[in-house]
């Protein structure tokens, strides 16, 4: 099986929680070769581009940061040629200086043993689901259903790589938090922190389920608790 290659930017600049999606704009803007994997608009006003985000724009310990996917990592030359930008976010305009690159590669597949995950802002539900989460009674029941999802977003997520996950993808949740909520594309949606045990050997900072672009659902491996 081929490994996936991945690119992290991280920038010196710090970003608050609520200024990815501007920093997101203000990366398209300033760039003259917008690429479609940057914003996941079609021309024209045709629509969006529905496959898994290649380019996922994060806050990684407070600091701006872009992570690369697979051909994401060739969409990305163009920032490199500038090492200082001065970018409009929100109410402000600063200076955005790459702090450091790391060009990985990684073998997504599934495996005998398990690896150990957190999830942060995991928007699991969409509308329909949420009425039936909300329906269940029991934690057990909850969390089989939860655990049901993260399995089809990492099937999702392997899709969008064009990776076919030969055995079955086994998922268990060992920590849930209570649900918050947030507000995405003008709706209202529940979001977790999670801690999950897997069979698929994922990358640190990836994102699974919705808005993975704006650095919803991102994983990191955690200890190995067995």
């Amino acid at each position: 099986m081929d490994y996936t290659r991945l690119l992290l930017i991280k920038f010196q600049n710090s970003l608050f929680s609520d200024e990815i999606e501007p920093f997101r704009g203000a990366i398209v803007h300033h760039l003259k070769d917008k690429d479609i994997l940057f914003h996941n608009h079609l021309p024209e006003g045709e629509g969006l581009r529905y496959s898994y985000p290649l380019i996922q724009y994060k806050r990684i310990n407070r600091k701006a940061a872009i992570l690369c996917v697979g051909v994401g990592t060739e969409a990305i030359g163009e920032l490199f040629a500038d090492q200082e930008m001065e970018l409009a976010l929100k109410d402000r305009r600063e200076k955005f200086m790459i702090d450091n690159v790391k060009a990985y590669q990684h073998r997504i597949q599934v495996w005998e043993s398990k690896f150990h995950y957190r999830i942060r802002k995991w928007l699991a539900l969409n509308q329909e689901n949420y009425e039936k989460y909300n329906c269940m009674e029991g934690l057990g029941e909850k969390t089989l259903f939860l655990e049901n999802i993260l399995k089809g977003n990492i099937l999702s997520f392997a899709k969008g790589l064009n990776i076919y996950l030969d055995k079955q993808v086994e998922c268990k949740i060992t920590r849930l938090s209570e649900p918050t909520i947030t507000r995405y594309k003008g709706l209202k949606l529940s979001m977790f922190d999670a801690e999950f045990s897997a069979n698929v050997s994922l990358p640190d900072y990836v994102g699974l389920g919705k808005g993975v672009s704006l650095g919803y659902g991102t994983i990191i491996k955690a200890i190995n608790k067995s």
